[in-house]
């Protein structure tokens, strides 16, 4: 039967001898693999953290002590152990187990930390609302990955942690050389060269100069690795490396080997102050298909055989695709356009542009602040920054966005992926917060297009901006079908459908649908239920969604309702904008808008979350047909 089935909690870990102990490792891996392959999700990464996981849950005693993971698509193994191995067959699908902790999941999952470098400061904070609570013998630990490091505030948080000499928390690194890509930055790659064997040679080959110009970081490493050479045998190394910052260093430490995690963490639970253990791993660690993706060791899959790791359905062109191929081309015939990634060159498809123009490409790491002020920095020195990050990044940026950029009017291109529903991924994955965040920026253009061809133009179209940001926004999957203008508009908006109704003309009842973006589908869907009541529409693609286009006043003028579909925000979102506009303009139509309220979508497919809200093409034009028979009687014709 196997140990698995055997373990609903961590203290079920206790009594099990380390002959049981190793071979629950291989059953968690293959548990892993042939879940994982059924359903997608983050499989590299908790292959890497098997044996941590299972060595930090028989050290500390969770949920009393803590335990955080940063960027929390690390915790299944987590899950595995705390009494949800049951639930996998429901991972990341509607109402079942999310792909990051979740507080309603357990008690065990303390956060929902699913964007980089949060961890340590929740630890921070935990540990402070312990020893003022009386808890000061109880440990917080945060788990946080090398490419986490690459974050500010990270740093930020290791200030005050370091502070408090008499609290509990320890850190503990897990290195496995990146966060998503190779991870990029300093200290990162520092960490690199301090890895198990053969990591003497390969440090001291470096030189000592080069290790003592890191100031006192390479000074106190040069001290520990001379120790080591010295006769310090043991895989855990209790050097002092961080002095200065107040904390203890331990490492580097295998993190494949159980019985050495253990040491190293019993070391740590019983040390009386902060403490940063130092753990090397393999991402993707015994299953070979993602050891050999030397791209990205299976961050992230969907289905895929669970013995070969080859997809079992083959992938459709998507937005990525697009915009990748478009600003390789651009990029040739203009020398001034660069591009910036924080740690997510391959997602966000600035990979190929890296390949091609190196010196034009800059990967700042999980750093989305430094990325956006950066790009106004190139911005100052004449070059065209294009900064492609996931739309639910954006939210960590928007103070510099306003203040570094926009405030100096400075040609800044957003690209911005997942932008509305992302699906699977969950609450804090989901797009829909740019456009109200976004477009409170002075300035600022924002353009939504509905298909690959739009995307194209647009995004061409951003480059020529030379007076201010602009963000060009586009969501995650396949391209949908491409759905041709019947007529453009002096200020760029499109008309994609247009009918008159029937009766008579000065009777019939006229509805204006303005679709932002992939949203226009479902528009023209609406359309055919409205004409089917004898109603007059007009279907519009504003395609530059912020400012608000004039045509789009004087449409609405034309109208005798106005509905506005987006798969953002309702409050602060482009029909707010619009509706703003309408009072300004004194233009008195009724305005309807369809949106996401106020709520974090929880994981479930893109079709899932958009019919359980109304959004897809059912229910718009289901909500188009109510609100057109409210407002004028039972036959809007009549």
């Amino acid at each position: 039967m196997g140990i698995l089935h055997r373990i609903s909690s961590p203290a079920d870990l206790a009594d099990l001898s380390s002959e049981e102990l190793d071979t629950l490792v291989v059953e968690i891996r293959d548990f892993l693999v042939a879940k994982v392959s059924a359903t997608g999700g983050h499989l590299g990464p908790n292959l890497g953290v098997v044996e941590l996981t299972l060595a930090l849950h028989r050290i500390f005693d969770s949920p009393s002590d803590p335990i955080i993971f940063d960027t929390s698509h690390q915790s299944y193994v987590h899950k595995i152990l705390t009494g949800r191995a049951g639930e996998f067959d429901t991972l990341r699908q509607k109402d079942g187990l999310s792909g990051y902790t979740s507080r309603s999941e357990s008690q065990h999952d303390w956060t929902e930390s699913s964007h980089a470098s949060a961890a340590l400061s929740y630890a921070d904070g935990l540990s402070k609302a312990m020893s003022l609570s009386g808890k000061k013998d109880h440990s917080v630990v945060a788990v946080v990955g090398d490419g986490a490091l690459t974050g500010g505030m990270c740093w930020e948080a290791l200030n005050n942690i370091a502070a408090g000499k008499d609290r509990k928390v320890v850190v503990v690194v897990n290195d496995n050389g990146r966060s998503y890509s190779p991870t990029i930055g300093g200290f990162a790659e520092n960490l690199a060269e301090l890895r198990m064997q053969p990591f003497y040679d390969r440090v001291m080959e470096r030189g000592k100069t080069q290790l003592k110009s890191l100031g006192w970081v390479g000074e106190r490493t040069f001290e520990a690795l001379h120790a080591f050479k010295e006769g310090v045998k043991s895989s855990v190394i209790p050097t002092e490396m961080f002095p200065e910052l107040g904390m203890k260093y331990v490492g580097p430490v295998n993190g494949h080997d159980r019985e050495t995690l253990e040491t190293a963490f019993a070391y740590a639970r019983e040390y009386q102050g902060p403490i940063i253990i130092h753990v090397v791993t393999e991402k993707g660690h015994g299953f070979a298909p993602a050891e050999n993706d030397t791209a990205e060791l299976m961050h992230s899959t969907g289905i895929i055989d669970p013995v070969t790791g080859v997809p079992k359905s083959a992938s459709k062109p998507g937005w990525t695709a697009i915009f990748s191929e478009e600003l390789c081309a651009t990029a040739e015939q203009r020398e001034d356009i660069v591009a910036i990634t924080a740690a997510m060159a391959g997602p966000t498809g600035l990979a190929k542009f890296g390949e091609k123009y190196p010196e034009r490409f800059f990967d700042v790491g999980i750093a989305e602040q430094h990325a956006l002020t950066s790009a106004a920095g190139l911005a100052l020195g004449g070059m065209h920054p294009v900064v492609a990050i996931y739309s639910t990044f954006l939210n960590r940026a928007l103070d510099q966005l306003i203040m570094d950029v926009a405030l100096l009017k400075l040609p800044v291109t957003l690209v911005l992926d997942r932008a509305g529903v992302t699906g699977s991924d969950g609450a804090s994955h989901n797009g829909i917060w740019d456009l109200s965040l976004a477009s409170t920026v002075p300035g600022i253009r924002i353009a939504a297009p509905r298909d690959g061809e739009q995307l194209r133009e647009l995004f061409r179209d951003s480059l020529d901006i030379k007076d201010g940001p602009s963000i060009v926004r586009f969501p995650k999957g396949a391209l949908p079908r491409e759905l041709p203008a019947v007529d453009m508009l002096d200020d760029g908006v499109e008309i994609l459908h247009y009918s008159d109704g029937t009766g008579e003309a000065d009777e019939v009842v006229s509805v204006l649908l303005i679709a932002v973006g992939i949203m226009a589908e479902q528009a023209v869907a609406a359309a055919t239920a409205l004409e089917e009541l004898g109603v007059g529409v007009t279907v519009v693609d504003p395609r530059w969604v912020v400012p608000v286009a004039p045509s789009l006043l004087a449409l609405a003028d034309d109208h005798d309702l106005v509905i506005t579909i987006e798969d953002g925000m309702l409050r602060g979102g482009v029909g707010s904008m619009i509706g703003e506009a309408l009072n300004a303009a004194g233009v008195d139509v009724p305005l309807r808008q369809l949106g996401f309220p106020g709520i974090f979508p929880e994981h479930a497919s893109r079709n899932e979350l958009l019919g359980e809200l109304g959004l897809d093409a059912v229910g718009v034009s289901a909500s188009a047909v109510e609100w057109a028979e409210e407002l004028f009687g039972g036959d809007p014709a009549e």
